[in-house]
């Protein structure tokens, strides 16, 4: 190898105050920057970096094109929104290497964590995922709608608390109804839903409703949506809104 190297950087949710310092770092340091062009236009890149924007189903390309340059001596920055590893760009990238030329091996390559959307909307709201807790991303790009199906509802019959990622786009305009569908038959009427759209950013949006209540229309690709179980409470505040939390016992337990 030639004195390459390639960092694996999660963004965070938006706030420049919620990037984690590692990979504040780490973006100053990059000859090159490469990501979906919404993230990458999220950098604020000096002028001696190069900047390789994509689409968002280029993720094996992009990462072949981010080993290659480390390969040739670049000082290359992968950059996803929130964590990188959680549907992100660290697994796309580790699919390529191990699909790809043995070299690319030896080169250094450091995942830098980031705030996931979860996280942050957790924190935003009190302690949702103060119990038990799953995250599933309902696109089915990658994976079939029965899969999703079935995950969704063992998550539901097993009490977790669920984060759920990708939940609408004008390719996909059914699948969050149909989700609240299937909830509907495993989890009481009451149980809290968060849509949260665009946390830590000026457009921040959040809506507390029931389950009985909530409606896909209320969210987009941009929105993570967050569904208690029976145990999830949610608590009035001052101003109008409603901290929500998932206590730490189960049934009374300690």
């Amino acid at each position: 190898m030639s004195g390459g190297r390639l960092d694996i950087i999660g963004l965070g949710p938006g706030a420049a105050d919620l990037q984690c310092p590692r990979a504040t770092q780490a973006l100053h340091q990059a000859t090159d920057l490469l990501g979906y062009l919404p993230y990458v236009q999220r950098v604020q890149a000096h002028p001696e970096q190069c900047v390789h924007a994509s689409d968002n189903r280029e993720e094996i390309l992009r990462a072949r094109h981010a080993l290659q340059l480390a390969a040739d001596g670049r000082q290359v920055a992968v950059v996803s929104a929130g964590d990188a590893g959680v549907f992100g760009m660290a697994a796309a990238v580790f699919e390529a290497l191990e699909q790809g030329d043995l070299q690319w091996r030896e080169l250094p390559i450091q995942v830098h964590p980031g705030i996931s959307a979860v996280l942050a909307v957790a924190a935003r709201l009190g302690a949702p995922l103060g119990n038990d807790f799953c995250v599933i991303s309902l696109s089915d790009n990658l994976k079939p709608w029965t899969v999703i199906e079935h995950r969704v509802a063992h998550a539901a019959q097993a009490g977790l608390v669920m984060a759920l990622y990708n939940p609408i786009s004008q390719s996909r305009p059914w699948q969050l109804g149909s989700t609240f569908a299937l909830l509907r038959r495993h989890l009481p009427a009451s149980v809290p839903v968060i849509f949260a759209r665009a946390i830590s950013r000026e457009d921040e949006a959040v809506l507390v409703t029931s389950l009985q209540d909530a409606q896909p229309e209320q969210a987009d690709m941009r929105t993570l949506v967050l569904i208690g179980t029976a145990e999830t409470r949610c608590l009035e505040r001052p101003d109008g809104g409603a901290w929500v939390y998932t206590p730490r016992s189960v049934g009374g337990g300690l």
